[in-house]
């Protein structure tokens, strides 16, 4: 009983794997940022400058600024037909169209039901996965009806980071880190090990730590470090396996091989 115990112990966290994941410089540009956030496979590149958020492709550079809210606090560009930025201070979210035109604005204040927001990412149709400071659970809530469409069981430690998908929502706490799947049940839970944020590249994750990036396997549940040269690293974003990391001054594009 004790060898079987033993065995679902070591079963129930990733390993780390021997070989590094090559990543292989593509590009390198200049980018005058206060925060990147992303760039997609057409060449849409997402930044926050002097509380704007901006997108520029192909010389044309648009932004949406709206100053009355305060400072952005993060911007989800995963869905890029609507974009959500989160303002915290006032407790609000932005939903942007692809040419970032306002199409809904979320005051979590004035809903009868009211919700304290620290963390706010994308889901999937007119939805958007929020923490609940108060209750310290993850909902999927609906802007549309105004309604949550699920909770998720309450943590018990400090969030870190949140991103997503379509079909997952990972959650970054100071003790673990949580994926859950769109009806807010746990898919499965790793002790957090030094991660201070996470990115979302399909099922699987990039992770920062204070030695660099790391790739988690979803299919063998193993932990991956991505071989890179010593560099700061400011913000990074992960599609298609482009891995782009920012440094303050340039912005990197690493193809990985994961395979």
């Amino acid at each position: 009983m004790k060898a079987i115990l033993i065995l679902f112990c070591i079963l129930s966290f990733p390993l780390y794997a021997q070989d590094a994941i090559s990543a292989t410089l593509v590009q390198k540009d200049s980018l005058d940022a206060d925060q990147f956030i992303s760039k997609n496979n057409f060449e849409s590149l997402y930044y926050i400058k002097d509380n704007s958020f901006i997108k520029s492709q192909d010389g044309n550079t648009i932004n949406y600024s709206n100053f009355q809210l305060g400072k952005i606090t993060t911007a989800h560009t995963f869905n890029p037909l609507k974009i959500n930025v989160f303002y915290a201070d006032l407790n609000t979210v932005i939903i942007l169209d692809n040419r970032l035109a306002e199409v809904s604005k979320i005051d979590f204040n004035a809903l009868q039901d009211y919700k304290n927001v620290s963390h706010v990412t994308t889901g999937f149709d007119n939805t958007v996965w929020l923490f609940n400071q108060d209750f310290q659970y993850l909902e999927l809530y609906d802007y549309k009806t105004q309604t949550t469409r699920y909770k998720t069981i309450p943590v018990a430690s400090k969030v870190l980071d949140i991103t997503s998908n379509y079909n997952y929502c990972w959650l970054l706490t100071e003790n673990n880190l949580y994926c859950y799947n769109y009806f807010g049940s746990v898919v499965y839970k790793i002790k957090n090990d030094g991660y201070s944020s996470i990115k979302a590249s399909n099922k699987n994750l990039i992770i920062k730590n204070q030695n660099g990036l790391i790739f988690y396997n979803h299919k063998t549940k193993t932990l991956i470090p991505i071989k890179l040269p010593n560099m700061l690293i400011s913000q990074f974003f992960v599609t298609n396996q482009i891995l782009y990391i920012y440094n303050r001054k340039l912005l990197f594009q690493y193809q990985l091989k994961t395979d």
